[in-house]
């Protein structure tokens, strides 16, 4: 790695620092209908599934230009391309703020959405810093700018207290300081030694239909499908918990965003510690404990509240059986944490695997993830309208964790067997032949 003779310690750490601080805001931005979106539903007299699409829709924008906004960062460089797309959104934020139907607002949405495809801007700027053997710890600690999540439902309600319940006041917020982190990053982010290199060299960057080429193989689709629930999940739920819990649990929306913080700060900070552990026992082993624990927590958390009526000396007795909130709380904590992990290890693959197409193969992923993050709370809301149970969230997350589950599991015993041609035969059992051999009745 030649380009990375001259890099110190400290610009590497100033790359990852103004990356980490830029996608954080970012982020809290990308989430911002979590919290508004709540007072618009009242304002406008939305059912369920209306507010679903509505808090869904600039996860679709973040989502889509992840691919395009990824290879861009390779070809002009991430400093440049970031820059360009918070400003663009800042924009689109402050427009918010003169929509007044429905309409208006999921047409004002789509734009505010740009600020998710900072991820794939970000994963291939600081890719390019470090070697192998850090970039699953760097990429972890980039990844914390998930906390954006958490900011922004902890945050954004004492922004609306402090502006009289105006929402459109937050917004306003928000598009001033996104706006004044975009021009701190580009005064603080410098060009990446890999951009720098093709630029002395001359060597001009790869096509965007060649950049696209690792796309073809089916590892990446499931590196992708991996994302739609470690990232994809974790967004939905961090969307939609605020809902759950004013509606499952009755509480205030001040109290629901604290709540939701508490989910996802863990499933934010701790991304770090999945690159970190990813890079010392490998992301395969993170992967495993990350599908097994979450499956064990959403089993429990999709168990719905139930009322019983039972015959008893006196008449009939009337019981409900649910899940009490501390424990709901608990679990809710458990699934950000391994999330957070998971986010961490599935990337780790990337820039191992495919390191001259981080950003086609990492903007591929995080689109898959980040529609994960747009079609889930619009299916939240759309079984909410139709079956009326509240935990039917978890089901559907229970679902798509087992399916990688097994389609991870499966996909390492045949890459092991390809690997070792000796394994594909019965192991530590006798045939059938030497059975009846070694039995004196024969069987």
């Amino acid at each position: 790695m030649a380009h990375l003779d001259n890099v110190t310690k400290g610009q590497r750490n100033t790359a990852l620092t103004a990356s980490t601080l830029a996608f954080t805001v970012c982020f809290a931005v990308w989430t911002i209908f979590s919290i508004i979106g709540i007072k618009i539903k009242a304002e406008l007299g939305l059912s369920d599934t209306q507010f679903g699409l509505l808090i869904a829709t600039p996860i679709l924008t973040g989502s889509l230009s992840r691919i395009f906004l990824g290879i861009w960062a390779d070809q002009y460089g991430g400093r440049l391309v970031n820059t360009v797309l918070m400003l663009i959104t800042a924009g689109a934020v402050a427009l918010l703020t003169l929509a007044s139907t429905y309409e208006m607002f999921l047409v004002a949405a789509l734009g505010l959405g740009l600020a998710g495809g900072s991820f794939a801007v970000g994963i291939s700027y600081v890719s390019k810093w470090y070697p192998k053997e850090q970039q699953g710890t760097a990429l972890g600690i980039f990844g914390m700018g998930n906390v954006g999540a958490a900011v922004t439902t902890f945050g954004a309600p004492l922004i609306l207290v402090a502006m009289g319940g105006q929402w459109k006041s937050v917004a306003l917020v928000y598009a001033v300081v996104l706006a004044v982190t975009a021009v701190m990053y580009f005064l603080i982010a410098k060009d990446d030694p890999v951009h720098c290199e093709r630029k002395a060299q001359g060597i001009k960057h790869q096509s965007f239909i060649k950049q696209l080429s690792p796309l073809k193989h089916i590892q990446v689709w499931r590196f992708a499908f991996y994302y739609f629930f470690v990232f994809g999940g974790y967004v939905a739920l961090a969307l939609w918990l605020p809902r759950f819990y004013i509606g499952a649990y009755g509480l205030s929306l001040a109290t629901a965003g604290l709540l939701t913080a508490v989910y996802a700060l863990p499933g934010s900070i701790f991304r770090a510690l999945g690159g970190w552990l990813s890079d010392k026992i490998g992301a395969r082993s993170v992967m495993y404990w990350t599908f097994g624990v979450s499956l064990v927590a959403l089993f429990f958390l999709s168990y719905p509240s139930t009322d019983y009526s039972v015959a008893g000396i006196d008449g009939a007795i009337d019981f409900n059986i649910t899940i009490p909130l501390w424990a709901f709380i608990g679990l809710t904590i458990v699934l950000g944490f391994m999330m957070s992990l998971g986010k961490a290890a599935v990337y780790k693959h990337i820039p191992v695997y495919y390191p001259d197409h981080v950003g086609a193969v990492g903007g591929m992923v995080g689109m898959i993830g980040g529609l994960g993050g747009f079609f889930m709370p619009i299916a939240f809301g759309i079984m909410n309208d139709l079956i009326g149970v509240w935990t039917s969230c978890f089901m559907l997350l229970t679902l798509i964790v087992a399916v990688n589950l097994i389609w991870m599991h499966v996909a390492i015993q045949m890459s092991e067997r390809t690997a070792h041609p000796e394994q594909r035969g019965p192991k530590d059992l006798p045939e059938l032949q030497d059975l009846h051999a070694t039995s004196p009745e024969g069987a």
